[in-house]
């Protein structure tokens, strides 16, 4: 018995090193077969209006602090995307505590751009609140079917999101599944029925319109995926 015990307590002592390594070889896994898609210097591979995008701090700035935003405003990728993993980290400042009910930022993504207008149609990932609701994570449809997808669940949102801080955003779709993650929490796993629906698009990083706000990005990652 004495060497049964003995042999447990090594085994339980050494689960959490292994957990712990074969987490970091799934995030060197993606690290190794990701790509960034911007450099911290330039915006180099994306469009938009650059009055509402800067960059500050290795980090792409969204919006205004100073002055009310008129309309929704996108920063889009040139390229295309069909079946990847996007990772990247948001956050989101109000200019003031009024105001901080109506931060409103997201990902797009399988989106394109409407000819002749600020807009875009497409699939979103969503950051921000409605009133003192939090949907960070949720799946909207932005100038498509215009309702959220799926919406995340509100008594999760409220202990996981960082407010004014930095937080984990990961986007995966692969066929018609889309699957969303905020720090590390799934929010979202979405099978498209629709088949036409496009399963390609651009990125955009969003900036919605209303009272002054900033929405700032950083650490974007894409990984193409196999399609299924």
């Amino acid at each position: 018995m004495r060497g049964f015990y003995g042999f447990l307590f090594v085994f339980v002592i050494a689960c959490p090193a292994a957990t712990l390594q074969i987490q970091r070889g799934f995030a060197d896994d993606f690290q190794l077969k990701s790509r960034s898609l911007f450099d911290g210097q330039t915006l180099a591979g994306w469009e938009g209006n650059a009055y509402w995008f800067r960059i500050e701090d290795d980090a792409i700035v969204a919006g205004r602090l100073d002055q009310p935003i008129p309309h929704n405003e996108f920063l889009c990728t040139t390229e295309l995307f069909a079946d990847f993993e996007l990772r990247l980290e948001a956050k989101l400042i109000a200019a003031s505590e009024e105001s901080a009910t109506s931060l409103n930022a997201g990902v797009q993504f399988r989106t394109k751009r409407i000819p002749h207008d600020s807009e875009v149609s497409g699939y979103q990932a969503d950051m921000g609140k409605m009133g003192e609701r939090l949907i960070w994570g949720g799946l909207y449809d932005e100038s498509r079917r215009n309702r959220f997808l799926v919406e995340p669940p509100s008594d999760l949102t409220k202990d996981l999101v960082k407010e004014n801080d930095w937080n984990e955003i990961r986007i995966r779709c692969q066929g018609p599944r889309i699957q969303i993650f905020v720090n590390g929490v799934q929010t979202v796993d979405y099978t498209e029925t629709d088949d036409q629906i496009p399963r390609h698009g651009i990125l955009g990083l969003q900036i919605h319109g209303g009272p002054a706000a900033e929405a700032h990005y950083r650490n974007l990652r894409i990984r193409n995926l196999i399609s299924k």
